[in-house]
C-alpha cells in the first residue's frame, strides 16, 4: 500500500476536482490518499510520501500560478528529484502549453514524471477518467 499526496492549487475548482478524482483512483487500489492545498504543503512532507499528484492550472501566459503553488512547488521540487510524480491540471485558452513545459521542468529536475492529465475547463467524462486511471497508477 502506497501513500500518495496530491497537492494543488485551483482558482475556479476545476483542478481541486481533479484533484478529488485522483484521490478516488489512489484509494480505489488500496492506497492513502492526503489531499493539501499548495499553501499547507511544504519540503518537510516528502519524506512521508511514495509519490506525488500536483495539480495546477494554466495561468496568465500558460504558467504555473506564481503565489502559491509556484513558490510551494519551487520549496519542494528538489526534495522530488528521482520521485514518481503525476502532473495534472486545467486550462481555458491556448493549448495547454504549459503542461508541456512543467513536465520539461520536472524531468530536468530529475522527477520521475509518470503521467499527466490535462483538462479544458471543468473535467469532462474523458478527463474524469483520466484522472481516475492516473491515481490507480500511482496507487497500485
Amino acid at each position: 500500500m502506497s501513500k500518495i499526496a496530491i497537492v494543488f492549487w485551483s482558482g475556479t475548482g476545476n483542478t481541486e476536482a481533479m484533484a478529488d478524482l485522483i484521490a478516488q483512483g489512489v484509494r480505489a487500489k488500496g492506497s492513502t490518499a492526503d489531499i493539501f492545498q499548495a499553501s499547507d504543503f511544504h519540503a518537510s512532507h516528502v519524506a512521508d510520501y511514495d509519490a506525488f499528484a500536483l495539480g495546477c492550472p494554466a495561468m496568465g501566459d500558460e504558467e504555473l500560478e506564481d503565489g502559491e503553488f509556484l513558490p510551494m512547488y519551487e520549496e519542494v521540487e528538489p526534495k522530488l528529484a528521482g520521485r514518481t510524480v503525476v502532473l495534472f491540471g486545467s486550462y481555458d485558452w491556448n493549448d495547454g502549453e504549459w503542461m508541456e513545459l512543467w513536465e520539461h521542468r520536472a524531468e530536468e529536475a530529475g522527477l520521475i514524471v509518470a503521467d499527466s492529465v490535462i483538462a479544458k475547463d471543468y473535467p469532462d467524462d474523458e478527463a474524469s477518467a483520466e484522472c481516475v486511471r492516473v491515481g490507480n497508477v500511482l496507487g497500485e
